[in-house]
């Protein structure tokens, strides 16, 4: 049973090199100088168990994963963040800003490999209980740009280096869920410097926080 929830859940979503891990250490340092108390986490990981799980998941030469393990692999690291991590935080009444959640299984798995939805959404609710973000960033970036920051960055991992029309049916479902009319979602435009993009991630999560941020 999953305890009481006090705080405030915050998913970063978007395509491969849409920059999601520097836009999340931006708004972490945001709403820390506003005097937020965060707890940072991703998937695939943040548990010694998703760590482990991720280094197989991702491992660029990683062959042999069938969708449908690697569908239960995605939702086995979920399920131990969930309950070793994101629940206790979020019952004491503090911010948990997660670097990817749900929504990645539905644009990767369901979008990517063509899982339907209805399962995706029954499963993910075995892993997860009734948890769902109280706010989802989906930076958006078309795959070809993203593709190509992610080279010059570093080396691509096991899922970067599938084909582009699998990233393009990724990005299709993110664009597909954001245009829901769910209010917790906000689509953001990955393109322009970092700085600009940071002033739309920031404009769309402080607009939605309970409580408001004092400005800088």
């Amino acid at each position: 049973m999953q305890e009481e929830k006090k705080g405030y859940f915050i998913v970063l979503e978007g395509p491969d090199g849409a920059g999601k891990t520097t836009q999340l250490r931006l708004l972490a340092d945001r709403l820390q100088l506003a005097g937020y108390q965060l707890v940072i986490t991703r998937e695939p990981g943040g548990t010694r168990l998703g760590e482990e799980l991720r280094e197989i998941i991702l491992r660029p030469r990683q062959e042999g994963i069938v969708p449908e393990a690697e569908l239960f692999l995605y939702l086995a690291c979920r399920a131990q963040l969930v309950q070793e991590v994101i629940v206790p935080a979020l019952a004491k009444g503090k911010i948990v800003l997660c670097d990817r959640f749900s929504d990645s299984t539905f644009a990767y798995q369901g979008g990517g490999r063509g899982f339907p939805r209805e399962i995706l959404a029954f499963l993910n609710r075995v892993a997860v209980g009734d948890l769902e973000p109280d706010c989802v960033v989906i930076l958006d970036l078309p795959p070809e740009e993203g593709l190509k920051r992610g080279k010059k960055c570093q080396k691509l991992d096991r899922l970067e280096t599938e084909k582009i029309e699998f990233h393009r049916r990724v990005r299709e479902e993110y664009l597909r869920r954001a245009a829901s009319g769910d209010r917790r979602y906000a689509l953001i435009d990955a393109r322009g410097s970092i700085e600009e993009v940071h002033q739309r991630v920031w404009k769309a999560v402080s607009y939605r926080l309970p409580i408001r941020a004092e400005e800088e």
